[in-house]
């Protein structure tokens, strides 16, 4: 991807903060479900209004600062909708609530009593100094003649590259890690999950720090999929557009920024073709400019309009649907 919405408050404000317990003893013994969760993986129909807020607005402290009840008109409506489905982090924002390792459970719980659904934000192709685990990243660096932590994320000082070869077992040690905040996704009560930064190979080495084959980043975005599948949750594939035609079969739906202003969105009809939903966002095209492709029955894909500044807040939201 060119662009990553991402919470520049959260990691500002908890750089420092010490470690949650449940991350505290690695992540072979991180919390985790004796059960995944129960009843059948929930998918969303191809036409599902979708929401996208990562930060948080302390207006709804209730909810750790995601405003649930929120409703939009449309680019080519009066009335104004609700979403069927919210994305939004693991974690609450610490800025709302005070410490960076609050579960988004009452936000989850407040979706769900709205009849909506909700995705699992986390990032797991790279490094964030914010999160409560970030520590584990680190010794395990240092233990391993630091393979594993690359070159900071453009435009994200405190976000670096993470290497998923596993010539030092780093793939391994990411995807138990993966695991363990999986497990807190279902502990809160999501219903799916986004794996962010899954498309480092596209990124190149001098951008990212490692050489990372694409046949590398299919098996890891791979291994992604069938982790979330394990544990009952539906599981988004964000961006990869280069890897679509490989991946499609093991994901439930897409999650894309900006296919429009790049004019890259072809790729992800193969998802609508398949019978599974493309969630997309634009931040600086206007709705006009892209909400009648998005609507069309040649794209037909789910898409809104967020600020230009990409901090993913509450508001603006404009759905095209």
């Amino acid at each position: 991807m060119r662009i990553r919405a991402f919470v520049v408050a959260l990691l500002a404000a908890v750089s420092a903060a010490a470690p949650s317990a449940a991350f505290a003893a690695g992540p072979a013994e991180a919390a985790r479900p004796a059960e995944a969760k129960a009843g059948p993986i929930w998918r969303p129909p191809v036409n599902a209004r979708w929401q996208y807020q990562l930060s948080g607005n302390a207006a709804y402290a209730s909810t750790g600062g995601i405003n649930v009840n929120i409703c939009a008109k449309p680019a080519n409506g009066s009335t104004c909708v609700k979403p069927q489905v919210f994305d939004i982090d693991l974690y609450a924002d610490a800025n709302v609530v005070g410490n960076n390792h609050t579960l988004n459970t009452a936000a989850v719980r407040a979706i769900h009593a709205q009849g909506a659904k909700a995705i699992c934000y986390v990032d797991a192709g790279s490094v964030e100094k914010g999160r409560p685990d970030y520590q584990q990243f680190v010794d395990w660096d240092k233990a391993h003649g630091n393979s594993l932590i690359g070159n900071a994320y453009p435009d994200f000082p405190d976000e670096n590259y993470a290497n998923i070869n596993n010539d030092k077992g780093q793939r391994d040690f990411l995807l138990k890690m993966q695991e363990a905040r999986v497990a807190k996704c279902v502990q809160a009560g999501f219903d799916g999950v986004e794996f962010d930064v899954v498309n480092t190979h596209e990124e190149g080495k001098e951008t990212t720090g490692w050489d990372i084959s694409p046949a590398t980043q299919l098996i890891y975005n791979k291994a992604l999929a069938n982790l979330a599948h394990r544990y009952n949750l539906s599981v988004a594939l964000k961006n990869d557009l280069s890897q679509i035609d490989e991946l499609v079969d093991s994901f439930d739906y897409a999650v894309n920024e900006q296919c429009f202003e790049f004019s890259e969105c072809d790729d992800l009809k193969l998802f609508v073709k398949a019978g599974k939903p493309v969630f997309q966002v634009e931040y600086k095209k206007s709705p006009s400019s892209f909400c009648s492709k998005a609507n069309s029955s040649t794209w037909n894909f789910n898409a809104i309009k967020k600020g230009s500044d990409q901090a993913l807040k509450d508001t603006p939201y404009t759905p095209c649907r």
